[in-house]
């Protein structure tokens, strides 16, 4: 039996929070108002030298309102459900707005973007483990990492992690929904080798269906073989290459487009990517997808933070880029149209043109694979990107040896246009979906 169930009425306490707050808000002069609510419980128990080092339980809950007074913002927030914290809240919400300059910006979504209809999108999945289930899940996982190799010395710890969460929102346009989620991952960090010699590595798996994880034995020798594989490595000379991000890097990449196409970024005019909108940002043969009501998706979501319906909709198709990732405000600043993305991007799917990995590797036939970077050498901004590395030298479309000690560098703008592959072994562990992606050239600073 799980030991992190949550109270079968919980919505329907929060949805009442919401109307007492949202009715007080409206006593107190406010013009407008947004109550979100939210409870979190969670289990997390990590093994270390075979033995289990912590056991942690979460129960957090929260309760955040805000207000507006034409258009002068306050936000208040509390921990505490009772009706005197709730009140207390908004109050000071509304004491905040009356000290604030107005924004002719701010406000809630416009009500004919709300969600009117909320689909089921199966987010929510019990996992049904106990203390000591997890306890022998983490040692098991610990267990198949430290006895796949003698050369594997020493270990980080194997966690099991199981969280579940019930939200609510609701605003004065009348607005209310409610989502459960789920999230259970096993994660497992060794060492190999010895002295100057050592090296990290670590694997996970995580879904929010307990049942599409991968086995406690699979995630501990997944990690122990990735490890092994990076001991003994060699430093390269500097120079250009064509380079391989493996898919669980390359969702950074991504990650980075996605960061310069917010609304957020281009209304400060603070992007690489500024007023890119119809311009080509990526090669003609990809394209990446929202796809916010993916059953059981990482970032799937009926609606955003502002309870503006979600829409499935092309980022960049054929290699142009559609548009921006708006919330209401950020629109506004920008004379466009919100695209449901107030708190993010749900599920960004990106095209595969190629095979897998090995064939990856194989149309390179000598560069560099890349498997961690390091530091935060990256100017949104600008576009400069220059960061540590480390991963495997690749000669005759096969992996030659491992390589460390060095960095890559090259602009984003550059590398996105550059892409001359996207891989089939597509990571779907987070709520960006890419496989791994060949990079014609980046500059490589090593001996």
């Amino acid at each position: 039996m799980s030991e992190i169930a949550l109270a079968p009425d919980l919505e329907q306490h929060a949805l009442q929070m919401i109307d007492q707050a949202l009715a007080h808000a409206r006593k107190g002069g406010a013009d407008q108002a947004e109550v979100g609510v939210s409870q979190d419980s969670g289990l997390s128990v990590t093994a270390r030298q075979r033995e289990v080092e912590t056991i942690e339980f979460q129960n957090d809950r929260g309760f955040g309102v805000t207000v507006y007074v034409g258009h002068c913002k306050g936000s208040a927030s509390t921990s505490d459900y009772s009706q005197d914290a709730i009140i207390a809240a908004v109050d000071k919400a509304l004491y905040i707005a009356r000290q604030t300059s107005a924004d002719e910006f701010a406000g809630l979504a416009d009500p004919d973007t709300l969600a009117s209809t909320i689909p089921d999108l199966d987010l929510d999945h019990d996992w049904s483990i106990d203390v000591d289930d997890a306890r022998r899940i983490s040692l098991e996982t610990e267990a198949a990492a430290l006895d796949a190799d003698s050369r594997i010395s020493n270990s980080e710890g194997a966690s099991v992690n199981t969280h579940r969460s019930v939200s609510a929102y609701g605003n004065s346009h009348g607005f209310r929904g409610t989502q459960r989620r789920s999230s259970h991952s096993i994660s497992c960090a060794v060492i190999a080798g010895a002295g100057d010699g050592m090296q990290r590595d670590y694997y996970y798996t995580s879904a929010r269906n307990p049942d599409r994880m991968m086995s406690p034995t699979q995630v501990g020798t997944r990690a122990a073989d990735q490890v092994v594989r990076r001991l003994e490595p060699r430093k390269i000379a500097t120079g250009s290459a064509p380079v391989v991000l493996r898919a669980d890097v390359a969702r950074g990449l991504i990650g980075h487009l996605l960061s310069a196409i917010s609304g957020g970024a281009q209304y400060r005019r603070s992007s690489f990517l500024l007023d890119a909108a119809g311009d080509a940002v990526m090669p003609a043969a990809v394209t990446i997808d929202e796809r916010p009501h993916l059953p059981q998706g990482p970032g799937s979501a009926a609606y955003d933070n502002e309870g503006v319906a979600t829409q499935p909709r092309a980022i960049v198709q054929n290699g142009v880029l559609q548009g921006y990732v708006l919330s209401s405000y950020s629109a506004r600043r920008l004379g466009m149209t919100t695209t449901g993305n107030a708190g993010g991007v749900h599920n960004a799917i990106v095209s595969s043109t190629a095979g897998d990995l090995a064939a990856l590797l194989s149309d390179m036939d000598r560069g560099l694979l890349i498997t961690e970077l390091m530091g935060q050498g990256v100017n949104q901004v600008t576009g400069d990107y220059s960061r540590g590395a480390a991963g495997f030298w690749v000669e005759n479309g096969r992996i030659a040896y491992p390589v460390s000690e060095i960095t890559v560098a090259g602009n984003l703008k550059n590398m996105l246009l550059g892409i001359a592959a996207i891989g089939s072994d597509v990571d779907e562990r987070g709520g960006v979906q890419t496989g791994s992606i060949l990079i014609d050239e980046m500059t490589i600073a090593g001996s």
